[in-house]
């Protein structure tokens, strides 16, 4: 699936925007999902669920795509 998430401040933290998407339940499995490779940033895996994202980011994971906008 792909979502889209505007922006309200200048960036969304990676934890708070897959919450926002709704691809994880709570921050918890955000954390977990994370720090477990599992989460993709422009192509790149990342693995710190504090990362800043801001608008033209696209996060991957679980087969769900999630564009940020400003």
């Amino acid at each position: 699936m792909e979502y889209s998430i505007k922006l309200r401040d200048e960036y969304i933290k990676l934890g708070q925007a897959l919450k926002a998407a709704g691809v994880v339940s709570t921050g918890v499995d955000a954390k977990f999902v994370i720090q477990d490779g599992l989460v993709k940033v422009n192509g790149n895996i990342e693995t710190q669920r504090g990362k800043k994202l801001i608008a033209n980011d696209v996060v991957e994971f679980d087969g769900n795509v999630i564009k940020i906008e400003a």
